[in-house]
């Protein structure tokens, strides 16, 4: 039952809705409102393009449908709604020749309110699909928004920004390919080779320490010992065995691949995947799950019907075969190595939003586990070296527990930070961590035991030694719950949230998620603007304000400017008068209704980039003095940066 439960969860991830189009949409939508019946109507008036069918709102909820989805805020009474429009009902062959209801060329739905006293602004969505041959696009949302007139009628709204413009994103005095000194980054996506080679590192120990559970380390000399016993000569049984780990390599590498695809069609898909608040509260679940089940309570597997069809092909001949046998370890090893890969998932989506991360983090965790079998089969004789399979593999399962439940924090507090909840304050987060480096070191130390655990046994040096490092790593994580100038963990820089979020009152010095304050006082006090774009989630932003903005030099530099800070993973709604929808150059509309989202859009619309850490000096008149910058942990070239930029702004 439990399977059925989280694979499907799982998958979901990797089919979130995209809601970016870059090409033109099968159906537009016009919006209009009318009072000539006596009665207030909303009309939703749709264009529908040649050969696409706009499925009805009478379709069921298991049908392919259209849903007209008003806001929580609504208080009006909404009527029947009415389609005008050639309804057909063919059978359609893509759901089983099941007759569903759908529109061609045009449509119009009509709404009839009530009880519209008391409520200026009415907003909501409808949420469309819509197939062409075997084409199908859907539930796409677009929202609409009416405001109440004087003599009653509903009229369309117009959505102004603070400033009466929607100035506020696209901002025409930017201009990326103009900086006024050519220093720093290249204003565009440039991912750092020392960033992904850090990420494959990581990703790699995660292969190594996956290749050390029960499910994996047993089947190491049983396979090498298969390749080389089953062929006709030793240099065909090596060839088959590297081969068999090329193959595992790779398939951890194709599950990057549809990452790279979202990556394409929407630059900010995987930021606001990384940080959307249901999504980490999914992963702490799960994550939570995974640690119940390497503590013993359950067991879990993927469905035994998946794996046993991989399995069958694995008698085929040739490179085919191996090929399958390589897939069946990665799916009958997936109880253990799931919880890591889930770790690399989420940890490198959250670095900074891009796919090239993940596609390092995956071929370092394959490169560890295929690394084993190609070298025990060149070198035969150190299968004797290594330790026999025992008790030792479920203590190993047992710390990685432990460790997996302190990463389901880490997703908890993600949410929290930008849900502002205010339940995981740095002080807590660190208070939680230390139980459970306590609890672990009791483990290791033979105090704890599980049930599904043997005979207690004398306890070995590698325990013993494992056990003194979590109670060290315990007792370094003690003076973060302490409001002195050691509760600035450096080695943990980045993981726990910030400083500023903390049950001790800090003052703030940086304008956060108010760009024009900090143009405006920019322009009072003739000092160059430094914009920080940043992420309650973001684990190098955080590093870079504990590490670097410290610093003395970079301090006094920073002085000379005004900061703002602007979040772009905020989900805290903007005021009504604030939101509206903003159209991109290409046409694409995108609702602009929390901090997070007016600020990533300002920063793709105009810097062309949606990483964080990403860091803009302009002058008063929003001009660009240098090129833009991401994470840079080297305390001296951020200091010349800066020093470049005031430079420009000096000169100019």
């Amino acid at each position: 039952m439990l399977n059925r439960i989280l694979l499907p969860l799982i998958l979901l991830v990797l089919q979130l809705p995209l809601h970016a189009q870059e090409s033109p949409k099968p159906v537009e939508w016009t919006f209009t409102g009318s009072n000539s019946s006596g009665t207030p109507e909303i009309i939703l008036k749709a264009k529908i393009a040649p050969g696409w069918k706009l499925y009805s709102i009478t379709a069921t909820d298991e049908q392919p449908n259209t849903r007209i989805v008003a806001d929580s805020s609504w208080a009006a009474q909404m009527g029947t709604p009415v389609e005008t429009g050639k309804l057909e009902n063919q059978p359609e062959p893509l759901f089983e020749n099941d007759r569903i209801p759908y529109f061609q060329n045009e449509l119009e739905i009509r709404i009839p309110l009530q009880n519209l006293s008391g409520q200026q602004l009415l907003k909501g969505s409808i949420n469309y699909m819509a197939l062409k041959g075997e084409e199908i696009i859907g539930p796409e949302e677009v929202p609409f928004r009416f405001e109440l007139e004087a003599d009653g009628s509903l009229a369309v709204a117009t959505l102004k920004t603070v400033d009466g413009t929607q100035g506020i994103i696209k901002r025409a005095a930017i201009q990326l390919d103009q900086p006024a000194a050519d220093c720093g980054g290249t204003g565009l996506v440039k991912e750092g080779e020392g960033g992904l080679l850090n990420i494959f590192v990581l990703g790699f120990l995660g292969g190594l320490i996956a290749l050390f559970t029960p499910c994996v380390f047993p089947m190491i000399p049983l396979t090498v010992s298969f390749f080389t016993k089953k062929s006709q000569d030793r240099k065909k049984g090596i060839g088959n065995a590297m081969l068999y780990g090329f193959f595992i390599f790779l398939i951890y590498l194709l599950l990057s691949a549809p990452f790279h695809f979202l990556d394409t069609l929407n630059p900010e898909i995987l930021n606001n995947i990384s940080t959307n608040v249901w999504l980490n509260i999914l992963f702490f679940v799960i994550f939570v799950v995974f640690a119940l089940s390497f503590f013993g309570l359950f067991e879990i597997t993927l469905p035994s019907s998946i794996s046993n069809s991989v399995d069958s092909k694995t008698g085929v001949g040739g490179s085919v075969g191996i090929f399958f046998m390589a897939l069946t370890l990665a799916l009958v090893s997936f109880s253990c190595t799931g919880p890591i890969l889930g770790s690399l998932l989420a940890g490198s989506l959250s670095s900074n939003g891009g796919a090239m991360q993940l596609t390092a983090g995956m071929g370092g965790f394959g490169l560890a586990l295929a690394l084993p079998f190609a070298l025990f089969a060149l070198f035969p004789n150190w299968l004797n070296a290594i330790p026999k399979s025992g008790g030792w593999l479920t203590t190993v399962k047992v710390v990685l527990g432990f460790v997996e439940l302190a990463l389901a924090i880490k997703f908890l507090s993600n949410a929290d930070l930008v849900m502002h909840w205010g339940i995981l304050k740095r002080e807590v987060f660190f208070g939680i961590w230390i139980v459970i480096g306590l609890v672990t070191s009791l483990y290791l130390f033979g105090l704890i035991r599980f049930p599904h655990e043997g005979p207690a046994k004398k306890l070995g040096t590698t325990r013993k030694v494992f056990g003194t490092l979590f109670a060290l790593f315990t007792l370094y994580l003690i003076p973060g719950l302490t409001n002195t100038p050691y509760a600035n963990l450096k080695l943990l820089s980045g993981f726990p949230p910030p400083l500023t979020y903390s049950v001790y009152h800090h003052e703030e010095t940086i304008i956060v998620n108010d760009y024009e304050k900090a143009l405006k006082l920019s322009k009072e006090l003739n000092k160059p603007l430094l914009i920080d774009f940043t992420g309650w989630a973001c684990v190098n932003c955080r590093r870079m304000e504990e590490n670097v903005w410290p610093d003395a030099n970079v301090k006094a530099l920073m002085e000379k400017f005004i900061l703002v800070s602007l979040y772009v993973d905020d989900r805290k709604l903007l005021p009504d008068a604030e939101q509206f929808i903003y159209t991109n150059e290409k046409g694409v509309q995108k609702e602009i209704k929390t901090i997070g989202d007016k600020f990533v859009t300002f920063q793709t619309e105009n810097f062309k980039n949606a990483s964080q850490p990403w860091y803009v000096i302009l002058s008063p008149e929003e001009k660009l003095m240098n090129n833009p910058v991401g994470y840079t942990p080297d305390k001296q070239a951020y200091a010349d940066w800066l020093q470049c930029g005031l430079n420009a702004f000096e000169k100019k």
